[in-house]
């Protein structure tokens, strides 16, 4: 009898033991659930999904914005995802829109969306903030030695893609007739994409082409390979009237070699540069702009040798930078 109580006693032991272990072993299984709850929780709401629109596929927003994606990406708390787009002033009212919020656009279109002028007449854009800018964007008039084009004056009754509607080009390309003392009705204007002009010279249905981009230009490249190309210079007497009338201007140079041509030609450039929405992260801002301009060398582009933190601060004119950049230059003492 006194063995069985023993016994007994021993199951009710071992039974209570087993309670108190299963208890033990829930509350640690479900404290570590709520962990990784947390943490996945706390990695999805650290990681935001932006978007970067570029330009189209010929120009060099598009490959340039996809390394410069990346690099955010890779360094930052964000999927920084490219976009094509009609360019500058699209961009500037896609942010606008709050479709997007990281762009490219040319210094003077992001002036022009500022002060309310010319595509932005009586519309100004008041939510934009700078990133920096980043490289010349070149103004090329582009033709083929068989159009026998030498000069802006030769344009006169030809056809001639002056941009898209709305582009960035296509102002450039109305200003730099102006000073030759064209209109677009000493033309036939042809409004069309990098893409759409370069064929259509390849074609023959038009004669030459305004496309402001990064040289070397896709579109433009491919061109070269097709066809022998001339770019069209612009005289000093030209490019200084362009410098003294729109300040956003500066003197620049398509260097032998590109596209095949045989010596330099003289032009003029804007920048290109990135712009942010105004009410994204301070911090989130700041990390981008770090993470672009620290790695720099991560860039193939070309143009990436144009990219530094001092020549950021270029161009921008009165268009404010976005708080989390400008904490980034203040710490490199750029500001």
């Amino acid at each position: 009898m006194k063995k069985m109580r023993n016994s007994l006693l021993f199951v009710m032991m071992l039974a209570f033991m087993m309670v108190i272990a299963a208890c033990g072993g829930g509350a640690e299984s479900e404290s570590s659930s709520e962990e990784n709850e947390e943490t996945t929780e706390n990695t999805s709401e650290e990681k935001q999904d932006l978007s970067l629109l570029t330009g189209g596929t010929g120009g060099t927003y598009y490959p340039l914005g996809g390394q410069i994606g990346k690099i955010m990406t890779d360094n930052t708390n964000a999927n920084i995802t490219p976009q094509t787009s009609g360019a500058s002033a699209e961009n500037m009212e896609t942010l606008r829109a709050g479709e997007a919020e990281l762009a490219f656009t040319q210094t003077d279109i992001a002036a022009y969306a500022l002060e309310g002028k010319e595509m932005f007449d009586g519309n100004a854009i008041d939510t934009i903030q700078a990133i920096g800018s980043l490289y010349p964007e070149t103004i090329q008039l582009v033709t083929t030695k068989d159009s026998g084009i030498q000069s802006v004056q030769d344009l006169k009754g030809k056809a001639v893609s002056v941009g898209a509607p709305g582009s960035g080009a296509y102002i450039n390309a109305m200003q730099v007739l102006e000073v030759h003392g064209l209109t677009a009705e000493d033309i036939k204007p042809q409004n069309l994409s990098f893409d759409e002009s370069t064929d259509g010279i390849q074609a023959g249905t038009i004669d030459a082409a305004f496309i402001t981009a990064g040289t070397p230009t896709g579109a433009v490249e491919a061109l070269s390979a097709q066809e022998d190309i001339v770019i069209v210079p612009i005289a000093d007497d030209k490019v200084q009237e362009l410098m003294d009338q729109y300040p956003y201007y500066s003197k620049d140079t398509v260097s032998a070699g590109t596209y095949k041509i045989a010596e330099d030609v003289n032009t003029v450039a804007v920048k290109a540069m990135l712009v942010v929405t105004k009410d994204l992260d301070e911090e989130l801002v700041y990390e981008m702009t770090k993470a672009l301009f620290e790695n720099t060398d991560s860039i193939t582009h070309a143009k990436g040798e144009f990219i530094t933190p001092e020549s950021a601060l270029e161009g921008v004119g009165n268009l404010e930078f976005h708080p989390g950049a400008a904490k980034y230059f203040e710490e490199k003492g750029l500001q």
